[in-house]
């Protein structure tokens, strides 16, 4: 069996920033090491080198999947070069280890103990590019494309240890252009109208969104308060039930004005918010383009909060797998980010989120993944695929 760490540190030392977005590199490694298994599989590109790799067969029950693009990397302030791979300390190092190349190695390692055992891969295999960027040219192309049947699918993003995640946030982004009328800064705000400010009035707004609570069946409200109490812990946080239970918004971006002494003419904002479970994403937004009646909105994208049925045969599986292996009850959770699983379960997919990673360093300098987590979770994957084989036989 190819150790998961080896795979790991192979795939980190293969660039895949997105943006630019090209994933040749490790689909290409992928390609490969299924092949040397006598595993055939299908890559799927887009211009730039965006690939996508699925393996061939009949449709299965189960898919595993993982996403192999990584967010960008500056070199300053890492302890170790960000795309070394480097394994020390009980740990492998750099971009991509936890989000979520450690995910995507441990499939590799559990398919390898899987088929060195003379068993057949009872999985298709799923590794996208693009997730970090939308999945336009990831998972939501291949579903336009009608190449994924609707199954059950574990997705080895970085999770806590005893808690799969079976559900998450809603996703809202918005880019507003606000259109002022220019005049001398110096008479403002007696003359002129400004786009600037404009956009700060919005986000005043915004501002009170999370201070509205919405109304939850009692089962779901329990898996939230649940949730936030892993979420909390996870993060050092005292308060982590805002989270998932109230509007969160970031105003990611935010560029205007011409000249310092001109009343601004133009403001651009791109804001995003996470959704909780009772809200109404289109009253939400109507309520905020209610309140910027200078602004135009040039693209929006709107994702419900997804759920699968903690109660299901599939959560069961996963929940029973996880605890035996790390040895500690297990019980799943509701997610605070967003992932390829919105884009799954909206096409009919019971989704699972489950793998390995140092969640305090996701997207941050010096991120890693502990040798010890990579390979508990292949052992965890290859234990459910073992189940979904007895199911079959």
């Amino acid at each position: 069996m190819m150790e998961p760490d080896i795979i790991c540190s192979d795939l980190v030392s293969m660039r895949s920033e997105n943006p630019p977005g090209d994933t040749s590199g490790p689909i290409g490694y992928i390609r490969d090491f299924l092949t040397d298994r006598g595993i055939k599989s299908d890559i799927i590109c887009s211009p730039g080198g965006r690939c996508n790799l699925v393996t061939r067969g009949d449709p299965r029950s189960l898919m595993l999947c993982g996403h192999v693009d990584v967010v960008p990397a500056l070199e300053e302030g890492w302890e170790r070069p960000p795309f070394s791979g480097a394994i020390e300390e009980g740990y492998v190092w750099g971009r991509g280890t936890s989000d979520m190349k450690g995910g995507v190695a441990a499939i590799l390692s559990a398919c390898d103990t899987l088929l060195e055992a003379g068993e057949p891969l009872p999985a298709t295999l799923l590794f996208v590019c693009d997730e970090e960027t939308g999945g336009e040219y990831g998972v939501r192309l291949l579903l336009e494309k009608g190449l994924l049947p609707p199954c059950d699918c574990l997705i080895a993003e970085p999770s806590p240890a005893l808690h799969p995640c079976i559900g998450q946030k809603g996703l809202c982004r918005l880019e507003l252009r606000f259109t002022g009328k220019p005049g001398h800064g110096s008479l403002y705000p007696l003359v002129g109208r400004s786009a600037v400010m404009e956009a700060v009035h919005l986000l005043e707004y915004v501002r009170g969104l999370p201070d509205h609570v919405f109304s939850l069946d009692e089962d779901l409200r329990d898996l939230i308060r649940s949730s936030s109490a892993v979420f909390a812990e996870e993060f050092g946080l005292d308060k982590g039930g805002d989270i998932l239970e109230r509007v969160s918004f970031n105003p990611g971006i935010i560029a205007g004005g011409e000249k310092v002494n001109i009343v601004a003419q133009h403001c651009n904002l791109d804001l995003e918010l996470r959704i909780p479970w009772g809200c109404d994403i289109r009253m939400l937004v109507e309520g905020i383009m209610a309140h910027a009646p200078h602004a135009a909105l040039v693209r929006k994208a709107l994702h419900e909060p997804s759920l699968t049925d903690p109660l299901c045969d599939f959560v069961s599986v996963v929940c029973r797998e996880v605890s035996a292996v790390q040895g500690r009850p297990a019980s799943p959770i509701l997610q605070w980010a967003a992932s390829d699983a919105r884009h799954l379960r909206a096409a009919g997919f019971r989704v699972i989120e489950y793998g390995p990673g140092d969640l305090a360093t996701l997207h941050g300098i010096n991120e890693r993944v502990s040798v010890a987590a990579l390979k508990k979770a292949a052992e965890i994957y290859l234990r459910v695929m073992r189940e979904y084989s007895s199911h079959l036989s």
